[in-house]
């Protein structure tokens, strides 16, 4: 990758929630580029990803700051860490109508899940002092907000805060991080979206540009707006796309 990768150098890939949608997009593309592969995911189905691709398949939950931990020991080698693994709780309500234990679990996942990865990973991407990157899947959902959705769009605002301020944590160093901000993609949590393929695609296509955040383009001026007029005072309208 342009920027981070030299020459012909093999390079190790980690990639979480890599057994469907876009984590296993993410390790095919990556598996294209000559990547070694570790993936990790509950879903038994990563141990057939996993060797389709080469790759080595680990049963890990992101939530558990020691599994990570693990994850990372296992990876000493990785340059490269995709901390994609998210889901939807099944309440899609008012935040008052999300029980206790969903917020938890969604929080859990979503939110702590890319904090254990940060915590297991960088120290060992610093120590290394060798050009590296994380690219964490954020989601649309976390730089606008719209009506509903649970607790699912809360905690990837968390995770968009997160990766901003791990970003600016990081300048200096040859680590870097990023993050992709996609809508509606057909995967497990929604039948109807873009390709996983083409998200991963652009994803890798914007580490080897620089670029730290994938927005949409058709929601890009929808985000900036909504957070203008909360700025302004003004009450908070749902957002939608360009044209």
């Amino acid at each position: 990758m342009r920027g981070a990768w030299s020459g012909d150098r093999p390079f190790i890939a980690v990639v979480t929630g890599a057994a469907s949608g876009i984590g296993r997009a993410l390790a095919e593309q990556l598996h294209g580029r000559g990547a070694e592969l570790v993936l990790a995911d509950l879903d038994p189905a990563v141990e057939g990803v996993a060797a389709r691709l080469g790759g080595t398949a680990v049963s890990a939950d992101v939530s558990d700051p020691e599994a990570m931990e693990q994850l990372a020991e296992r990876s000493p080698r990785a340059r490269f860490v995709c901390l994609n693994a998210g889901i939807v709780g099944p309440s899609v309500g008012a935040p008052w109508e999300v029980p206790a234990a969903e917020w938890d679990r969604v929080f859990a996942v979503n939110v702590a899940g890319v904090a254990n990865g940060l915590r297991a990973f960088v120290p060992r991407l610093l120590a290394a002092g060798e050009p590296a990157h994380v690219l964490v899947t954020a989601s649309l959902a976390g730089m606008a907000v719209f009506p509903g959705g649970g607790a699912y769009g809360p905690s990837k605002h968390a995770v968009t805060a997160l990766v901003t301020h791990a970003a600016m944590a990081l300048e200096g160093t040859p680590a870097r991080i990023g993050m992709i901000c996609p809508a509606l993609v057909a995967t497990g949590m929604s039948p109807l979206g873009a390709d996983p393929a083409d998200v991963a695609r652009e994803a890798l296509r914007a580490v080897d540009d620089g670029v730290f955040a994938v927005v949409p383009p058709e929601w890009r001026a929808a985000v900036v707006d909504q957070v203008a007029g909360v700025a302004r005072g003004a009450p908070p309208a749902p957002p939608a796309p360009a044209g």
